[in-house]
């Protein structure tokens, strides 16, 4: 069994629609594997999610909370109630190609490491608004500076891990987007599991929602919790 973790928060109209599609093309080119999909609600207020979660009825497991609380407690959520032996996490839209998502899914069956991280490759810049790439690029490099882990691109939306990486996944506590570096700094510290890095490719056609300067005022004093932990 292989859970496919999605967290969703007051997402675009047809989101469900992609879950259902992606999904499908999941299992078909998979016909051996069972797959578990969890869609994890992080609060979502808005009509749209209401109207058309109904259509999921049965085909996904459906967790639920309020208030909004975050990517970061969404995943956990989804992660603590998954049963696969080899879980996956991305966003509702699938952003990248499903051939970057079966390399993770391999690569852990293959046992090549316990927790797999995907990384962006060059052609992903030339994607992403300006402001969006500034930030990302500037994030870059102060991880480089301040952190030893396996890589720099910790904020990729597509990583998959084994049930040993599992108790790890669940030590991380930051609500929002820098978990994910959160997880792989305590993952690197850790001896008891091994890390790997996987090229992924962006999906063409991927929409970014605008950048929420609260947010990353936030993530700010996220970043130095971290860094205090390193130092």
């Amino acid at each position: 069994m292989i859970s496919i973790v999605l967290p969703v928060y007051n997402p675009a109209p047809g989101w469900s629609a992609v879950i259902q599609a992606e999904s499908a093309r999941l299992r078909a080119l998979r016909p051996e594997e069972q797959f578990e999909i969890i869609v994890v609600n992080d609060g979502s207020t808005s009509p749209i999610f209401h109207d058309e979660k109904q259509s999921l009825a049965g085909a996904v497991r459906l967790l639920e909370y309020y208030p909004n609380k975050g990517k970061g407690e969404a995943l956990r959520t989804g992660v603590r109630a998954s049963t696969g032996e080899l879980i996956v996490y991305t966003d509702i839209d699938f952003p990248y190609t499903m051939e970057s998502l079966l390399c993770i899914i391999d690569a852990l069956r293959d046992q090549m490491a316990d927790i797999v991280i995907g990384v962006k490759d060059p052609g992903y810049y030339s994607h992403v608004p300006p402001v969006r790439r500034l930030i990302s690029r500037f994030l870059r490099m102060l991880i480089r500076l301040f952190f030893r882990i396996p890589t720099d691109d910790t904020q990729c939306g597509l990583k998959g891990f084994n049930q040993r990486a599992k108790s790890v996944f669940l030590q991380t506590t930051i609500q929002r987007y820098l978990f994910d570096l959160e997880f792989i700094f305590i993952a690197s510290r850790s001896k008891n599991v091994t890390l790997k890095t996987q090229p992924v490719q962006l999906r063409e056609g991927v929409q970014f929602r605008r950048m929420d300067f609260g947010i990353i005022k936030n993530e700010l004093w996220n970043f130095m919790k971290i860094f205090l932990k390193a130092i």
